[in-house]
């Protein structure tokens, strides 16, 4: 698999444009792998993680064509993650002809985030054959934790984040194809036990995981890089990671760390890597 790092920051963005704290101010100076756009990612051109508000920016920065993309899983639907008016600017009322069906996997709360966004469009469904599905060129399948699903080529296994558990269900998920595994776990805090339980006898060979506190407090919501290390520490010593596995911090705030060369020589000098905006790994 082919692994493209759409985005790479937390919700406002780095540097968060109403911003000039030093970390804004050093990202604008240095530009290149600083400047990140909110966390989405494409697997082999084919497989979108999140449906998110920089699509349109990502595909222009880095010359991508997003016409062919055939499936789409969503992690929660916090707005940083989820612009359901994508899916009208790739249907044909914004004139767009000759895509693939896409094929759009979310929970509940998320498929009604959807719904309601795209009520006026008559998008009350979108399940398979439907008018509406027809009309925006998609089609809505719902999923729920710790299941396994076949989405085109890929086996795709959900766990549960733990990320406003009381307001949503956030997914995290494993990835496999021809005997490579991706783990993309953004948006969590320390794995809850029942993903811990669930993860036990897998193993991965690239993982990109929540860092968005980085250098400040410990987080209920997310991860900082105490958490972030613990949570990569266990994964080693219960034998989860593959030999020559490679693990990159994602989903990084402005508040909570410097520009990406001083972030990426911490997280080498500790065996991890900093993910950036374009970056394209070889699962």
């Amino acid at each position: 698999m082919r692994l493209q790092f759409l985005g790479t920051a937390a919700s406002e963005g780095f540097p968060d444009a109403f911003c000039d704290c030093d970390n804004c101010t050093g990202a604008r100076r240095l530009g290149g792998p600083s400047l990140r756009k909110r966390s989405a990612a494409l697997l082999d051109g084919l497989l979108l993680i999140d449906l998110g508000p920089d699509l349109m920016a990502a595909a222009l920065a880095h010359e991508l064509s997003l016409a062919k993309i055939e499936y789409c899983i969503q992690t929660h639907e916090h707005e940083d993650h989820l612009e359901p008016r994508n899916l009208a600017w790739r249907s044909k009322f914004c004139g767009v002809h000759g895509n693939p069906m896409l094929h759009y996997y979310g929970t509940e709360g998320a498929l009604q985030t959807i719904y309601r966004s795209l009520e006026r469009r008559g998008a009350d469904g979108l399940r398979e054959g439907s008018e509406a599905a027809e009309a925006l060129n998609v089609t809505a399948h719902a999923i729920e934790p710790f299941k396994s699903y076949q989405i085109g080529p890929y086996r795709v296994s959900t766990v549960r984040g733990f990320h406003a558990p009381d307001q949503l269900v956030a997914i995290l998920y494993l990835i496999e194809r021809d005997g490579r595994t991706l783990f993309y776990a953004t948006d969590t805090s320390e794995l809850p036990a029942e993903t811990w339980e669930a993860l036990k006898g897998r193993r991965f060979d690239v993982v990109a995981m929540d860092h968005t506190f980085g250098f400040q407090k410990r987080s209920s919501g997310h991860m900082n890089a105490e958490q972030f290390q613990e949570q990569v520490a266990r994964m080693r010593a219960e034998g989860m990671l593959n030999d020559g596995a490679r693990v990159f911090a994602h989903h990084v705030a402005h508040h909570s760390h410097p520009p990406h060369p001083e972030l990426a020589a911490y997280a080498r000098a500790r065996g991890y890597q900093v993910a950036y905006d374009g970056l394209v790994v070889d699962v």
